[in-house]
């Protein structure tokens, strides 16, 4: 009988008045590659940030070849036997890869680092996994699959029982794949434990051995086969009450084509990708962590240069070098992280909604500050922001009306082309709805809206076509409203379809 190794129970996370983690089950055996997997925002980073000591559980127990453990912090995960390699990996490209693999453990002799021993014993791990650098490569001068190798070797190194890979794959060719695909088999044969986190089905197809899916933080099921339409029904079960839902109208008339992308692209990430959004228009992009949307999003707004491409608007070819070039072409764009890269905080609700359009309410350099506060008013009683005055700052009010002033900033600039990247993100379910309704009402006055969403039902409730992004291209388009299903979009994102 295989041995249990390890056995997460009834384990819950909660972060202020969200809960991550909601009684989490999980189970690997001795020897094994067990595949979590779950949609955005399932949890599976928190569990295994829990079982890697970087966050402690609120309840629960851990289970270490049958006996309860309490993992602290990443130091005391390390010393049972627990690694976890992030999907960003944590290299010290200014040192050597010995000191990389025995970061905060190394060898001493007389007080001093012994370099001998610890470059010799990296080369006995590194001969292991038939690497082509030595101990005293310059991580520097590594790739990715490269520097991947050496965070496997310090994990060897620490003489991990319980490896964790999450997304592994993510910036690797699929040469590099290939690769490490085979040393994963083989680290098995070797008796480790591995937890393969990916979104990738092909992957855990040809690795995984079993299968924990796990859904808006909840345990779901455990397989003891690899099924990906089972997987992918499992990942999407969620019932869709209390979402928004717009009411399909078949019939439904768009106007002219408003924007054309042809080819775009920017090396290596984004592969050449064409589509067109018309007018009044709700056009869904979909796709799991790391498929690419933002970073299409920031080409056609300029905030990134695209290798290739051309942008067409209303049939004229436009040149976007810069966000100035798409506001000037009538593109707007609410970012995924609107206190980072979409709102000066500390400034009123007056200054954010008037920032873009400053020059228009003015008169040779003097602001005309009258029409500035009735601007402002108006966009506060249509967009129903609830704030004490057009002179609050950003800072005090709460998440869905500060997303409400952004939406307002870029309505100042007559946009006729709208990117929302995460609209609803970060907001109460009430302001959610309200949300829904703006963005209905925009489209319906004949902006062309471009919508990024991890969630499924946001996408599904709101949008009027589909397109599907996975691994830095578009693999799947769902045109017809009846077709726009979790089970359908999670097929083309996973590779299932």
């Amino acid at each position: 009988m295989t041995k249990m190794i390890l056995e997460m129970i009834n384990v819950n996370k909660r972060f202020g008045n969200t809960y991550a983690l909601n009684d989490m089950q999980l189970k690997i055996q001795a020897g094994e590659i067990h595949a979590l997997m779950g949609e955005n925002g399932a949890g599976k980073s928190t569990l295994m940030k829990i079982l890697a000591g970087v966050y402690s559980p609120d309840s629960g127990i851990i289970k270490l070849d049958g006996k309860p453990i309490k993992i602290q912090n990443p130091i005391e995960a390390r010393k049972v036997g627990i690694s976890l390699i992030y999907q960003e990996l944590s290299i010290a490209t200014n040192l050597t890869v010995a000191e990389n693999v025995f970061m905060g453990a190394e060898p001493t002799r007389y007080g001093l680092i012994d370099y001998a021993t610890m470059n010799y014993k990296t080369d006995v791990i590194l001969k292991k996994l038939g690497t082509k650098f030595t101990s005293t490569s310059n991580a520097s001068t590594l790739s990715i699959a490269d520097q991947q190798q050496v965070e496997i070797a310090r994990a060897l190194t620490h003489k991990s029982r319980i490896l964790i890979m999450d997304e592994p794959t993510a910036a690797l060719s699929d040469r590099e794949s290939m690769a490490l695909f085979k040393l994963i088999k083989q680290l098995k044969e070797q008796g480790l434990a591995i937890i393969y986190i990916s979104h990738r089905m092909k992957e855990v197809y040809e690795l995984a051995q079993r299968v924990s899916v796990m859904r808006d933080g909840y345990f779901i099921k455990e397989l003891d086969h690899v099924d990906p339409t089972q997987i992918v029904s499992l990942m999407v079960g969620r019932k869709m009450d209390g979402f928004y839902k717009k009411e399909i109208n078949t019939s439904k008339c768009f106007g002219p084509v408003v924007m054309k992308v042809e080819t775009i692209s920017k090396a290596p990430h984004i592969k050449p990708i064409s589509f067109s959004v018309r007018s009044g228009e709700i056009l869904g992009l979909s796709g799991l962590v790391g498929a690419g949307r933002t970073e299409l999003a920031r080409l056609i707004f300029g905030a990134d240069t695209a290798t290739t491409g051309k942008i067409y608007v209303n049939n004229q070819i436009v040149n976007i070098n810069s966000p100035r070039d798409a506001i000037r072409a009538g593109i707007g764009y609410v970012p995924e992280d609107r206190k980072c890269q979409g709102l000066f905080l500390e400034l009123s609700v007056l200054e954010n909604s008037q920032m873009s359009v400053l020059n228009q309410r003015s008169n040779k350099g003097i602001l005309n500050h009258p029409m500035l506060e009735k601007r402002t008013q108006q966009l506060i009683s249509a967009l129903n922001i609830k704030t004490n005055s057009s002179s609050s700052t950003v800072s005090g009010l709460s998440g869905g009306n500060q997303q409400k002033v952004l939406l307002a900033h870029w309505l100042e600039i007559k946009p006729k082309i709208l990117i929302l990247d995460e609209p609803t993100r970060g907001v109460d379910i009430g302001a959610k709805t309200e949300i829904y309704k703006i963005i209905q009402k925009l489209a319906d006055d004949g902006i062309a809206i471009i919508c990024i969403s991890s969630e499924l039902p946001e996408i599904i409730g709101l949008a009027d076509r589909v397109l599907v992004m996975r691994e830095g291209e578009i693999v799947g388009e769902i045109s017809d409203t009846h077709h726009i299903t979790q089970e359908n979009i999670m097929q083309f994102a996973t590779g299932a379809k």
